[in-house]
């Protein structure tokens, strides 16, 4: 299994139910004991660390500065043990069993402890350290008049699923480097590990492929913002007045090292082999057709399919992905493989070639064998190909990854493939969070409220307990139609995150709707401090 079972002080927990005195954590702890008195910060508190924790240090010293005005030394310790008046982060004496992510932390009157195994784990419970504290630790200025107080406590902790995701789609809408990494700072207090960047789509191509300038050139910008939105919700303009673009590979990398600060892995997704406008209006002679194609915004069916006969796709998508693969270090590179109509396939001699060739029977086969060939080469690179559920159609290729969205985990699961859940009906978050519409932003249409988030379970009950290893865990997706600022972005995401990061996070037997509800209130006040644009009102109400 990749999450833990031991619940004995979990038990007692959701028993008590949070009387009202236990801190406001999200996600919750898998164990914590509160007991009397806190520990106060002051200016002349210390920062100890060891050299895993060097990095970690930093990064808290420098929130409680912006928020305390407190310039916190930072010394270098060997010692298991803290120094009194002093925070301690460190590797020695940390418990192996908590995984490498997994962390204690220990509160008393005289000290404050993180110990972990590995750095991922100090800065989880960094995480929980500055959740103890009041809002305003927040603030990006420093805040008069707070009683800088960090109640006892003794945690220990790790999570439950390995995989704990949000996807943001940039290809609908641009959203620009400043406001991903605002995005990366609200993902990183809720522990959440992957960030899932959908960077290519019929409607925008917004990464820069030095072998193919074209793609940013033409493909990242449309001659409007679309979907039937107003123009003025969008501030993506280019001096030529078209709409859209792009992350230049320095871009790129500079979102990738400071995902990497926060232990946020991004998981780059170069669509394919349909939702391909924006790159066929750029080489349209990798199309059955010839195009001609434009960016589309006008949503609908999705005409955009690379031609699976011609060799010359294959060679074009390799050197996409070389370049891709040196920009993202992570394991995974996702490809898409969903709604992809066949009808061109049918009626291309090329792709009707390849399956006389290769005696594949039906389209759907030959998607199976674009995204196997796809697949050999990604693997040739010592990464894993990840794509949506329609990866499976016409057999599933030997090492890939399914995002699931529409069905088939438990088929992938039980054929030993591993398995991130994503199902529509808790997982996407371009749905209305309420079913009175008027008080709502426009969106894609549907109704997924904050508590039906939190009642996912990313384990699927028909699933035998023998696979459940190869489910990764979980993940919220927001599709951007209709999203087309950051501000609209935040209000779709939060709080309905917060539920994600719990589910995926925290033991499935603490889940208690109406604590993390109190929880959450705390935590507006955070988002209050961040600037975050959450959406207020009552928690799981059917329309307001």
């Amino acid at each position: 299994m990749r999450y833990q079972t031991a619940m004995t002080l979990l038990s007692l927990m959701a028993a008590s139910a949070f009387a009202g005195n236990t801190p406001a954590l999200i996600p919750l702890p898998q164990k914590m004991e509160c007991s009397e008195g806190a520990f106060q910060l002051q200016p002349k508190t210390r920062i100890l660390t060891d050299a895993a924790a060097r990095d970690t240090g930093k990064y808290l010293a420098e929130r409680l500065g912006k928020a305390t005005g407190y310039s916190l030394k930072i010394s270098r310790s060997t010692k298991a043990q803290p120094a009194q008046g002093a925070i301690l982060l460190t590797t020695k004496d940390a418990k192996p069993e908590l995984g490498a992510e997994g962390y204690e932390l220990t509160v008393t009157a005289d000290s404050v402890v993180v110990r972990a195994v590995k750095p991922a784990g100090l800065f989880y419970g960094v995480q929980s350290l500055l959740q103890l504290l009041p809002p305003e630790v927040f603030a990006a200025q420093p805040v008069a008049g707070v009683d800088w107080k960090i109640p006892c406590v003794q945690i220990e902790d790790q999570p439950r699923f390995k995989w704990r995701g949000f996807m943001l789609d940039v290809a609908r809408h641009f959203f620009t480097k400043a406001e991903v990494k605002q995005l990366l700072d609200v993902l990183a207090l809720h522990k959440i590990n992957m960030l899932h960047m959908h960077l290519v789509d019929d409607q925008g191509w917004r990464i820069e492929i030095k072998k193919y300038p074209r793609l940013t050139q033409v493909g990242a910008w449309r001659e409007d913002a679309g979907f039937g939105l107003d123009p003025k919700l969008s501030t993506a303009y280019g001096p030529d007045g078209r709409y859209g673009g792009y992350y230049t590979q320095k871009d790129i990398r500079e979102i990738v090292a400071y995902a990497s600060g926060k232990h946020i892995t991004i998981v780059p997704e170069i669509e394919m082999p349909g939702h391909s406008c924006a790159a066929l209006s750029a080489y349209p002679e990798l199309s059955c057709t010839g195009g001609p194609y434009t960016p589309n915004a006008k949503g609908g069916i999705f005409a955009g399919v690379y031609c699976a006969g011609k060799d010359e796709t294959f060679v074009f998508l390799q050197n996409v992905l070389a370049e891709v693969r040196q920009l993202f270090p992570g394991q995974y590179i996702h490809i898409g493989g969903d709604e992809v109509p066949k009808d061109n396939w049918k009626k291309c001699p090329r792709c009707q070639a390849r399956m006389k060739q290769e005696r594949l029977k039906t389209e759907h086969e030959l998607q199976s064998y674009f995204i196997r060939r796809i697949e050999k080469y990604i693997n040739a690179q010592g990464r894993n190909l990840i794509g949506w559920s329609e990866i499976r159609e016409g057999g599933l290729a030997q090492n890939a990854v399914v995002m699931d969205w529409i069905g088939g985990a438990v088929e992938a699961a039980g054929a030993g493939h591993d398995v991130v859940m994503s199902p529509t009906k808790f997982c996407y978050l371009d749905y209305y969070q309420s079913t009175n519409h008027a008080t709502e932003p426009k969106a894609i249409g549907n109704y997924l409220p904050l508590s039906k988030v939190y009642s996912f379970e990313p384990l699927p009950e028909k699933l035998d307990p023998q696979y459940q290893s190869h489910i990764l865990g979980g993940q919220c997706n927001l599709w951007t139609e209709y999203v087309p600022n950051f501000k609209h972005l935040q209000f779709m995401a939060f709080p309905r995150l917060c539920a994600l990061a719990e589910v995926t996070w925290s033991p499935k037997a603490s889940r208690n709707w109406d604590d993390f509800t109190k929880r959450l209130q705390t935590q507006f006040q955070r988002f209050d401090q961040l600037g975050v644009n959450y959406r207020k009102g009552t928690p799981g109400c059917i329309g307001e």
